[in-house]
């Protein structure tokens, strides 16, 4: 057995078998990365009509829901109860479509047997959400088509997967041009050591196998995808003893991150961009991110990438745009990504949460 399937067969013993609920995990990232404004009134309702038997068994550390999905085709990168896809599928309604992919097969069982209830809980004529057992750095074998998605979501799971390029790399794959990997995880403060990563239980709370923040960076531009926007933050706290000791210096954060899939040669420059208001449940302001505040009526001057991400996204039709030429541009005020670093953004806004990492909640 290669070292990546037995990280694989810990991963689903872990949550397939010795986890029943979200309060059986060891740390505090469950409910960890809240985000930075308030949440939309339509997503409180799509989770307030998930099943409370797929809410108690949700082992999320985020939430990873972006704006404007009606009528997308959303995949959830291991979906684990399902929550998380079924509040998606009231989210994109009856013309949209979710797909939550999962190796834990008693995860996926669980979630299948409430694909009717909610079907009827949303009044939908048809199902609109479907679960997949497969490995999400297998897309391609699971049956998921090159292009197909216009959006890509997961929830602390990226941390729990040893091959993370491969993720990135087929998450990039399926989506259409335009789309975007919309993600919460779990990050380190510094390269977790290999010994620390043979630990059973400290690979299964996500802390073995989380990525050193600064390495999603080259990550991501090594698949094609833009540079990462970060979202939210929060510290994540570790109050099982043993646990603790096993980290040392390493701190943790939960990080909310946009990547975006956009055209190689984009030719794009610097913007002045103007929001419209338009975009469902923020009529007066966006925020895409922590860097980028967008009030309607106001306009903004924006790097090349963010102008690329605005034009070619989903977001196109929201925003007037302006192309700069180049002695327009002034570079000091355009916005640089000076706010990927989750434990500085967690530290900013004092956000910390206790004991509830994917263990208590």
């Amino acid at each position: 057995m290669s070292k990546s399937d037995a990280v694989r067969e810990n991963v689903k013993e872990y949550y397939g078998r010795r986890l029943e609920a979200s309060c059986d995990l060891q740390t505090s990232a469950s409910s960890c990365s809240m985000p930075c404004t308030l949440m939309p009134s339509s997503v409180q309702e799509a989770l307030g009509l998930v099943h409370p038997d797929v809410t108690k068994r949700f082992f999320g550390c985020g939430l990873p829901f972006p704006a404007k999905l009606e009528g997308c085709r959303v995949l959830d990168l291991g979906s684990g109860s399902g929550r998380d896809c079924f509040a998606f599928s009231k989210l994109v309604g009856p013309s949209g479509h979710v797909t939550g992919i999962d190796m834990t097969e008693q995860l996926i069982a669980a979630s299948r047997q409430f694909v009717e209830y909610h079907r009827r809980t949303f009044g939908y004529e048809e199902p609109n959400v479907t679960f997949i057992q497969g490995y999400m750095e297998k897309l391609s074998e699971a049956g998921i088509p090159r292009d197909s998605m216009d959006v890509l979501i997961s929830n602390c799971v990226i941390c729990l997967c040893p091959d993370k390029r491969s993720v990135l790399q087929q998450a990039y794959d399926v989506l259409k041009e335009g789309g975007e990997l919309y993600f919460s995880d779990m990050y380190a403060s510094s390269v977790v050591p290999d010994h620390m990563k043979q630990d059973p239980v400290f690979w299964g709370e996500g802390m073995g196998g989380s990525l050193f923040w600064k390495d999603l960076v080259s990550l991501a531009h090594g698949v094609g995808f833009s540079t990462p926007l970060l979202v939210s933050a929060s510290h994540i706290e570790v109050h099982n003893t043993q646990l603790k000791a096993k980290a040392g210096d390493i701190r943790y954060a939960s990080g909310t991150y946009r990547l975006f899939k956009l055209p190689r040669q984009s030719g794009m420059s610097a913007a002045a961009v103007i929001y419209k208001g338009t975009v469902p449940g923020f009529p007066d302001q966006l925020d895409f991110d922590s860097s980028h505040c967008f009030k309607k009526g106001v306009e903004v001057e924006v790097d090349a990438k963010m102008a690329a991400i605005l034009q070619i996204s989903r977001f196109s039709s929201d925003f007037t745009v302006r192309m700069l030429d180049e002695h327009e541009s002034d570079s000091e005020s355009t916005q640089q990504f000076c706010h990927l670093n989750p434990f500085l953004l967690a530290d900013r806004r004092g956000s910390s949460v206790k004991q509830c990492s994917k263990t208590s909640r």
